[in-house]
């Protein structure tokens, strides 16, 4: 008697295909996610900064004395260009009407897919070395990222720090230059990084890293020990991540971000920086010309960096 087997009736089994996608790529963006949000009203976005003057150890008057004017210095008037940042789908009649694994529509999964990468995209976008560009009709205009705009605390390592326009207005004309040797990260540039922050006024709240030089951190002294209470008598389990470094002048958060710039490593107080959005994040039919659908999601954002001060910067760092 033939035994019936699963090779003689190939052709009429079912097929058998996850109803799911699975897809592990990154998403985190914790600098976005950790820092302010407000609007912008025009493509180039304007704010004031000022400081106070430096402390005047002579200062005594006689008594009796008339009073004298104390001289008047203006604040600083700086900006950033909006940037244009977008995806788009495009879906044919017939991919829309058929059905799908593990999706309810081609177009929700992309739609939603896309969504994602964009949010990636202005993770590293925020966060390159890139200097602000005007842009025209056949440019486009681009934001000045993080990076170029810290001049003052900085652990510079051989470059040359970035330069706003103009001596104390304007937007950043040019972001790190120099030839890079990418030195290893070491406690003693955190250090200095910390302590001139601190005599700028700022606080010492957040280091963000790439995860190569996230490790390096994780070897520092001033590594808060991490500790586990543990009541259930098996074996437990070990905790090989840095995520607090004390200092000084306070405890650092240590964030590893995917989409920084490795070379880089940046101390955020995230109460002096946001993104300003001239055109938040939106989906935009497009004109159907055919059998198919176009959507393109956009958003239209700047980074808006308070006062500069509030922040340091540690360049030209090895990578690898």
């Amino acid at each position: 008697m033939a035994t019936v087997t699963t090779y003689g009736y190939s052709k009429s089994i079912r097929e058998d295909l996850e109803d799911i996608i699975y897809n592990i790529s990154p998403t985190r963006t914790p600098f976005m996610s950790n820092i302010g949000r407000t609007t912008a009203d025009q493509t180039y976005h304007e704010w004031q900064t000022d400081v106070l003057a430096s402390p005047d150890g002579s200062n005594a008057r006689v008594e009796g004395a008339d009073a004298s004017d104390t001289s008047f210095t203006a604040t600083n008037r700086v900006g950033n260009y909006t940037q244009i940042s977008d995806k788009v789908i495009n879906v044919s009649g017939t991919s829309g009407s058929v059905d799908t694994a593990g999706m309810k529509t081609v177009e929700a999964y992309l739609l939603a897919k896309r969504g994602r990468e964009l949010k990636r995209d202005m993770e590293t976008i925020l966060l390159s070395n890139q200097a602000a560009v005007v842009g025209n009709a056949s440019t486009a205009r681009k934001l000045a990222g993080f990076p170029a705009w810290i001049k003052t605390n900085t652990v510079a390592n051989g470059l040359t720090a970035p330069t706003l326009s103009s001596t104390t207005d304007g937007y950043p004309n040019a972001g790190w230059t120099g030839t890079k040797t990418g030195d290893a990260f070491t406690e003693a540039m955190l250090k200095t990084a910390i302590s001139s922050l601190w005599s700028s006024g700022g606080e010492v709240k957040m280091a963000l890293t790439g995860p190569f030089n996230k490790v390096k951190f994780s070897l520092f002294s001033g590594i808060a020990v991490n500790r586990v209470n543990v009541n259930d008598p098996k074996q437990t389990f070990i905790l090989g991540a840095a995520d607090v470094y004390v200092s000084d002048f306070g405890n650092l958060d240590v964030v590893p971000d995917l989409f920084t710039d490795e070379s880089f490593v940046h101390l955020i107080d995230p109460e002096y920086v946001k993104i300003a959005y001239l055109r938040p994040f939106q989906r935009n039919p497009l004109a159907k010309t055919g059998d198919s659908r176009r959507t393109q999601m956009l958003a239209e954002y700047t980074l808006v960096v308070q006062t500069e001060k509030a922040h340091a910067t540690i360049a030209d760092l090895a990578t690898s």
